[in-house]
C-alpha cells in the first residue's frame, strides 16, 4: 500500500546523508519533498501541514545532537511523527463490558463492512468468544445473503433479517437473540450508501440510540483517496466512533487514508484488511506501520504471521526427512507453496523484511501467479507422479503440461527446482547438517570463477 510513499520518504532522508550537519537550508529542502509525497499519496491537507511543521521544529530543535548522523537523526523523527500521526499506541477492540457486547460497523457502500464483519467473527471466535452477526441492510437483500454465508464459513450463527422493520429493531432484536442463545459479541453490519447522505446518518444514529454500541467502528476503504478521508469527517461528526478498520490494504492504494484517518476522526485505526480470505485481518500497530513505510521492516508482524500460518505438525514431519537426508516430493513442495500464499505471498514477506529497498514487493502479483502456475502443475500429477517425482519422463510431462495449462517448459523449471532441493538436502546428511552444506556450497565456484581448492 506505502510502495510509492515509501520509495519518496526514503529518497528525502537520504539527501540529507553525508551533510556535515543538520542546518535549516537542508531541512527545507527535505522537508519540501517530504511534503510533495504526502500530497501524491493523497493525505489530508491538514495531515500533511501538521506533519512536516512537526517534522521541520523537531529537525531544527535540540533533539538532534551536532555530531549525530543527520541522516539517521532525520529518519528517526520522520519515523516518530509517522507514529503520532498514526495514532501512537495500538488500540485493541474493548471487549470489556457486560455480553452481549454490542458492535455497529458503519461505513459507505462498497467499503467492505460485510466481508469485515466476517473476518470480525472469525477472529473472535478463534479467541474463544462467540459471535452472533446480524445484517441491518434491509434495502438491499444480496448483503444479507452474502453475511448468511460468511457465518456459515466462520460457523457461527447470523440473526435472520426482518426486512419489513426498522434497521434499529433489528439490532435490538440481534441483542434479545444474543441473550437468549449465550452469544457474547453481536457484530452489526450497517447499511451504507455510495455516497454520504442525510437519511444514512439518520437510520446510523437511530441504532446507535437504541442498542448504545460498546464499539462503533468506521469501515474505510483505503483505496478511496480524499473521498474516503471526507466520508469519515461526516460519520465522525455523526456518531461516537471508538474505532477504524481499513480494507484492502494489501492493494496499491497510495496510504493517504491510512494517515489521514486517525487525524480526521479522532479514532484510532484498530485492524487492517490484506486479503480476501476472513482470517485476513490484522491488528493495526501504528509503530510497526511507520517502520513499513520506511523500509524497516516488520519483523514482528513476520514471526506473529508464521507461528498463525505454519502447519506444527506438517513441519515436525518435513524436520524428520530432512534429519534422514531425504528431499522434498512435489507433495512437500506444494505445501511450501501453499504457505507461502496463505501468509499474504511473496510480496507481503518481503515488505516486512528489513533492509530491502522501498517497492521491494511491488513484484507480488507477478511472484505469486508464478507460485499459483507451479502449484497448478502439481495438481495435474498423480498422487504416484508427486510422491515419485523420478517417475515423470517425456510422456507424463507431456500429460501434466496439458492438464495444467501450461507449457512443458514451465514444467521442466519446477523439475529442476526440486531436484537441486534433494540434492542440497542430500549434502547436508553427508556432511554433517547446515555447516556441511555451507561447506559444500562454498566449493562450488559460480560460472567462470575460480574454484576453492580442497
Amino acid at each position: 500500500m506505502f510502495d510509492n510513499l515509501s520509495d519518496r520518504l526514503s529518497r528525502a532522508a537520504k539527501s540529507l546523508t553525508g551533510k556535515g550537519r543538520i542546518s535549516e537550508d537542508n531541512v527545507s529542502a527535505t522537508v519540501r519533498q517530504i511534503r510533495m509525497a504526502l500530497l501524491e499519496a493523497d493525505v489530508a491537507l491538514a495531515v500533511v501541514k501538521d506533519f512536516v511543521a512537526a517534522v521541520q521544529q523537531r529537525a531544527l530543535g535540540e533533539e538532534v545532537v551536532g555530531n549525530l548522523d543527520p541522516g539517521q537523526a532525520f529518519v528517526k523523527i520522520v519515523h516518530d511523527e509517522l507514529v503520532a500521526v498514526l495514532g501512537g499506541e495500538s488500540a485493541a477492540l474493548s471487549l470489556r463490558a457486560q455480553p452481549p457486547v454490542m458492535i455497529l460497523l458503519v461505513g459507505l457502500q462498497g467499503a467492505g463492512k460485510t466481508t469485515t464483519a466476517g473476518k470480525l467473527a472469525a477472529r473472535l471466535k478463534a479467541e474463544g468468544k462467540r459471535p452472533l452477526l446480524a445484517s441491518l441492510d434491509i434495502y438491499r437483500p444480496a448483503a444479507v445473503e452474502q453475511l448468511a454465508r460468511l457465518a456459515g464459513q466462520v460457523g457461527v450463527d447470523c440473526f435472520p433479517t426482518d426486512v419489513d422493520a426498522s434497521p434499529a429493531a433489528i439490532a435490538e432484536a440481534a441483542r434479545q437473540a444474543a441473550r437468549q442463545s449465550g452469544a457474547d459479541v453481536v457484530l452489526l453490519d450497517s447499511a451504507g450508501r455510495l455516497h454520504v447522505d442525510q437519511e444514512m446518518m439518520v437510520e446510523a444514529q437511530a441504532v446507535h440510540r437504541a442498542v448504545d454500541p460498546h464499539e462503533t467502528l468506521f469501515v474505510i476503504d483505503s483505496m478511496a483517496g480524499q473521498d474516503a478521508v471526507n466520508a469519515a469527517k461526516a460519520f465522525s461528526a455523526a456518531l461516537p466512533l471508538t474505532g477504524a478498520i481499513l480494507t484492502k490494504a494489501d492493494g496499491d492504494a497510495r496510504g493517504g487514508v491510512a494517515l489521514s484517518v486517525r487525524k480526521v476522526t479522532g479514532a484510532p485505526i484498530k485492524f487492517m484488511g490484506v486479503g480476501e480470505k476472513l482470517d485476513a485481518l490484522e491488528p493495526f500497530h501504528p509503530e510497526r506501520m511507520a517502520s513499513r513505510i520506511l523500509g524497516m521492516g516488520d519483523v514482528v508482524s513476520l514471526v506473529e504471521e508464521v507461528e498463525r500460518s505454519v502447519d506444527i505438525k506438517e513441519a515436525e514431519k518435513l524436520q524428520q526427512k530432512l534429519k534422514k537426508g531425504k528431499g522434498l516430493d512435489f507433495e512437500d513442495l506444494k505445501a511450501q507453496l501453499q504457505q507461502m500464499l496463505d501468509m499474504g505471498g511473496l510480496g507481503a514477506l518481503l515488505e516486512k523484511l528489513p533492509g530491502l529497498p522501498a517497492g521491494a514487493g511491488l513484484a507480488q502479483g507477478m511472484e505469486d501467479r508464478q507460485v499459483r502456475r507451479q502449484i497448478g502443475l502439481i495438481n495435474a500429477m498423480t498422487p504416484r507422479e508427486r510422491r515419485f517425482p523420478k517417475i515423470i519422463d517425456a510422456s507424463r510431462k507431456r500429460r501434466i503440461a496439458r492438464g495444467a495449462g501450461l507449457p512443458v517448459q514451465d514444467l521442466n523449471r519446477l523439475i529442476k527446482q526440486q531436484s537441486q532441493m534433494t540434492k542440497m538436502m542430500k549434502r547436508m546428511k553427508r556432511g554433517g547438517g547446515l555447516q556441511g552444506l555451507m561447506g559444500q556450497m562454498g566449493n562450488l565456484a559460480p560460472p567462470g570463477g575460480p574454484r576453492r581448492r580442497r
